[in-house]
């Protein structure tokens, strides 16, 4: 297992590594996850050391998860919300005496720890597609420590990594497995595109036959389809799309049914930035939802994702959710949970040690 070569590296998108280093990353979680199960604890690898977590949107899974991590390799993770200091912002877009700009934060917050992770998307910058993601990239261009992707408007990199982890401990690899990214009914239009893009990133880039099934508007961004094409092609796998639903369950493995926002509802040039004329959008597809009836058409074997949280009786039926055992298909949402503690603990391990 090779893992020099990680130290110091930012962490923004999927793009920014290579498959093997992906691999190494899964190899690295799956070894203290495994260790941790034995009671075996690495909490000398980041002893004394902090991370940073700025949250311009609510979280559960990210922020605990990340603080658990630290604590567990030694060192602390201190909780940032923009609305009780100087909001970070980019310039231009500065306030007298309620913002500070990115470059001068980043700047100080790298004189005081190891590592900055920032989860922002949606509102924060205005539905404006790939705003976010350029915040990011400014805190990574002024930062001296690593700047870690706690989900953006373009990717959500360590849920992807959960998603892989989860496939790879049930099937044991990659290489023939049918993985389906579909879009999902939610009664709530504010949904962005990073989790179904990350997914179908990381599964053609590791080898999977990937399916990405969604209503005609709700279209995932040019480029993300074309790095998928290539890396299908350069992996051996398969990429497709198809705008029907019960399509896209047919013989799948993995079936990860998730909301994400119609084309719309992003600002200009990307959409026309109407949410009233998306939310209409949405509600004429209420029949793309998840129910056991159409779990039985995937494979005898399959496995049910979500990155959680899911809204129960509109994107997916309770007792697919809740089927965590028993014969035939089942739900690995609380598998693919967990698994952001154990991939996280697997990235600052390598990049902030």
């Amino acid at each position: 297992m090779l893992t020099t070569g990680f130290k110091g590296r930012d962490f923004l998108a999927e793009t920014d590594f290579t498959v093997q280093e992906i691999r190494t990353i899964l190899e690295v979680a799956e070894e203290l996850k495994r260790q941790q199960a034995m009671g075996i604890y690495h909490d000398g690898l980041l002893r004394a050391k902090t991370l940073f977590m700025l949250f311009y949107n609510q979280s559960l899974r990210t922020r605990n998860s990340f603080e658990a991590g630290m604590t567990q390799l030694g060192g602390h993770a201190h909780y940032l919300d923009p609305d009780k200091i100087y909001t970070p912002a980019l310039e231009g877009k500065e306030v007298a005496y309620s913002t500070e700009r990115v470059s001068d934060v980043a700047r100080v917050l790298s004189r005081m720890g190891q590592a900055i992770a920032i989860r922002c998307y949606g509102d924060p910058v205005d539905w404006e597609y790939g705003g976010a993601h350029n915040l990011i990239k400014e805190f990574a261009k002024w930062s001296d420590i690593p700047v870690l992707n706690m989900e953006d408007d373009i990717y959500h990199p360590f849920q992807g990594l959960a998603d892989m982890l989860t496939v790879k401990e049930e099937f044991g690899g990659f290489k023939g497995v049918n993985f389906t990214m579909s879009w999902a009914y939610s009664p709530s239009v504010h949904k962005p595109r990073a989790v179904p893009q990350s997914a179908i990133l990381f599964a053609t880039m590791l080898g999977m036959n990937v399916t990405l099934a969604h209503p005609k508007g709700f279209d995932l961004a040019p480029d993300i389809i074309k790095q998928c094409e290539t890396y299908a092609e350069d992996g051996g796998g398969s990429f497709r799309i198809t705008n029907d639903f019960e399509e896209g369950f047919k013989g799948a493995h993995v079936v990860y049914p998730k909301a994400w926002a119609p084309v719309t509802l992003f600002q200009p040039p990307v959409g026309i930035n109407d949410p009233k004329k998306s939310q209409e959008i949405m509600d004429s597809f209420k029949s793309w939802k998840t129910t056991s009836e159409l779990m039985d058409t995937a494979d005898k074997k399959a496995i049910y994702l979500h990155c959680l949280p899911a809204d129960r009786g509109y994107e997916v039926n309770n007792d697919v959710m809740d089927k965590t055992g028993g014969l035939g298909w089942r739900s690995a949402i609380f598998d693919e949970a967990e698994n952001r503690l154990h991939v996280q603990k697997a990235v600052m391990s390598l990049l902030m040690k």
